[in-house]
């Protein structure tokens, strides 16, 4: 026969504080159970069938020593009458699982999801298109066919540490790439948990306090990449072997030289953009890359350039492709045909280069450029009142461009430029 505990009063209850399991007494197997942090909490312990089984009841003092007597004896009458009482914690959690299998998702579907929610965020369909492919080329091999609320961090890191070129992995090979694709898959499970689909809590992918423990810093990994760029003094010679070359991309090129912007800016310009009565290229904020609208001043040799472009019947672009805009290798292409080892991003470098031994100020090259350097009201200011300024800066640019001699530049004679 099982030994009967001593029956405790409540104020005996409320004094027991020492870690462990306490017999309180008046029902069979009721016992009061604290944990290593002071936690207290009813366990009722029973056998079933043969085996024993402990059920929680509830916290102390939330459940007072009569209502956990009263639960416990609840308990044993349904025992004794054959029935098997579910305990309440158990309960909740299936109930929670059978809620999750009712919305449970993969994380492919996930990703669909979240490019549908999100993706008009994003600055063009490039973007968007960008997400979608890293994700698929990396991420849905290992976690695609995944119940989203199944992912935990082994997964994640066997997506980062798959490996690439056989010997290295995607982490360490390809970090910049790998970085990338990790803050996404971070975006998906948190989209994920706030739509129900998996618990709420920690991130698997987060890299403060969780991946950082276990990768090496992106930044103690990835190398300084630089754009190929030809000095600034070789310019007015490589102008002059671009104004014989015909075609869409050679002149493209050179408005991207002469209006020191983006390749992807250029490329993708439109004649509505464009006010030849105050000589200024107004790009839209959805295409430049800080994601603000960009005023460019057109020198007298822009304007030209522009004035002499066949128009296209039903294209809007200043300088149209096949199919739409011109490809983003193409302007790469009219440099590797004139043999010269730059890349067209590397013209803003000469850009700066000149502004800079020009003693031109720095804060106005770099507001030609489009960079953000300056908080909102400094920002603000420096667009509004640096126009004309920036307007005589690209005057004197393109005015400098023009200066050729007749000499092509130098093979091979290319600075390294950090990108910008």
């Amino acid at each position: 026969m099982p030994r009967i505990a001593k029956q405790l009063s409540e104020r005996a209850v409320a004094a027991i504080k020492q870690p462990g399991r306490r017999a309180v007494g008046g029902v069979q197997g009721l016992h009061l159970l604290v944990s290593p942090t002071g936690w207290r909490s009813w366990v009722l312990r029973v056998v079933v069938a043969g085996t024993r089984k402990d059920w929680g009841l509830g916290a102390y003092p939330g459940v007072s020593l009569a209502a956990a007597r009263d639960a416990a004896r609840a308990v044993h009458d349904s025992i004794r009458a054959g029935e098997v009482p579910e305990p309440a914690t158990s309960k909740r959690k299936r109930l929670a699982a059978e809620q999750l299998a009712n919305t449970e998702k993969t994380f492919d579907f996930c990703v669909e999801r979240f490019l549908d929610a999100k993706g008009v965020e994003w600055r063009n369909a490039k973007h968007r298109a960008q997400w979608r492919s890293t994700l698929a080329q990396y991420a849905s091999p290992v976690l695609g066919a995944l119940p989203v609320s199944e992912i935990e961090r082994r997964h994640v890191l066997a997506v980062l540490t798959q490996p690439v070129g056989g010997e290295s992995t995607l982490w360490l090979a390809k970090n910049e790439t790998a970085s990338r694709l990790r803050g996404r898959i971070e975006r998906v499970l948190d989209w994920a948990a706030a739509s129900g689909y998996r618990r709420s809590g920690e991130n698997p992918a987060a890299w403060r306090g969780h991946l950082d423990a276990l990768l090496p810093a992106p930044g103690k990994i990835q190398k300084t990449e630089h754009h190929r760029a030809l000095p600034y003094a070789d310019i007015p010679a490589f102008i002059a072997a671009l104004r014989k070359r015909d075609g869409a991309a050679a002149r493209a090129l050179e408005f991207a030289i002469l209006t020191a912007a983006r390749s992807g800016e250029v490329r993708g310009a439109t004649w509505d953009e464009l006010d030849f009565e105050n000589r200024l290229w107004t790009i839209p904020a959805g295409r430049m890359k800080a994601g603000r609208e960009h005023r460019v001043p057109l020198s007298a040799a822009a304007v030209t350039l522009l004035k002499k472009l066949p128009g296209v019947a039903d294209s809007p672009y200043v300088f149209p492709g096949a199919r739409g805009p011109l490809s983003d290798m193409s302007l790469t292409a009219v440099l590797r045909r004139m043999n010269v080892d730059c890349v067209p991003h590397g013209f803003r470098s000469s850009f700066r280069d000149w502004a800079a031994a020009g003693n031109w100020p720095r804060e106005l090259a770099e507001l030609s450029l489009a960079h953000v350097t300056k908080g909102k009201v400094e920002a603000a200011y420096w667009r509004a009142d640096a126009l004309d300024k920036r307007r005589e800066l690209m005057q004197a640019w393109a005015e400098y461009c023009q200066t050729h001699e007749e000499t092509p530049p130098k093979k091979g004679g290319v600075n390294q430029a950090k990108k910008t």
